[in-house]
């Protein structure tokens, strides 16, 4: 059985929506290699991608036409199997794209039978919520950025989930990973 990782950035403050802006540390002039280093771990964990409709269409108008990406996210984003929660998108137009348009559990549940590596979710602020909710997630991986918005959508704001901490790593940015397995 496959883990559902749902992998975020999030604000001190439980914010997970950028519509006012990326969050980022206060010096952006801090080097961020240990962290890249760490979100190529994540990457080499997973085989599947999942996301939504919203958050798959802003990745696709960007990451394909990306030419002198170092961090290889780039890379990992044209090779990974990606999985496209909608019931309306119909021609994905981005290699190795399945969508997604049935009854979400029996999909994901499906999806989480079949052999493989780690599904990783980020972004797709109503898909993760709905994963949540219907007990789908087998483990968070919180970025937590030093910064505090104050507004904007939050990780966990109508579901009671209880976890284990599992790891806990520090960046030289400030940044810091939680790791919780979902009790």
């Amino acid at each position: 059985m496959r883990d559902l990782i749902i992998t975020q950035n999030i604000t001190l403050d439980g914010v997970i929506d950028a519509t006012d802006g990326w969050f980022a540390p206060a010096d952006d002039s801090v080097d961020q290699s240990d962290l890249n280093e760490a979100l190529l771990e994540q990457a080499a964990r997973a085989d599947a991608f999942l996301v939504g409709r919203v958050t798959f269409e802003d990745m696709r108008g960007y990451w394909p036409q990306q030419t002198n990406d170092t961090t290889g996210v780039t890379d990992y984003l044209n090779k990974v199997q990606k999985y496209v929660v909608s019931t309306t998108l119909q021609d994905p137009q981005w290699a190795n794209t399945t969508v997604l348009s049935g009854d979400l559990k029996e999909n994901i549940t499906a999806l989480k039978s079949q052999p493989g590596k780690d599904i990783v979710t980020t972004g797709s602020i109503r898909l993760t919520h709905a994963l949540i909710e219907a007990d789908l997630v087998d483990e968070f991986r919180l970025f937590v950025y030093p910064v505090v918005l104050g507004h904007g959508a939050r990780l966990f704001d109508r579901h009671k989930t209880d976890l284990h901490l599992m790891e806990t790593r520090r960046f030289t940015s400030g940044v810091t990973l939680l790791r919780y397995r979902v009790a």
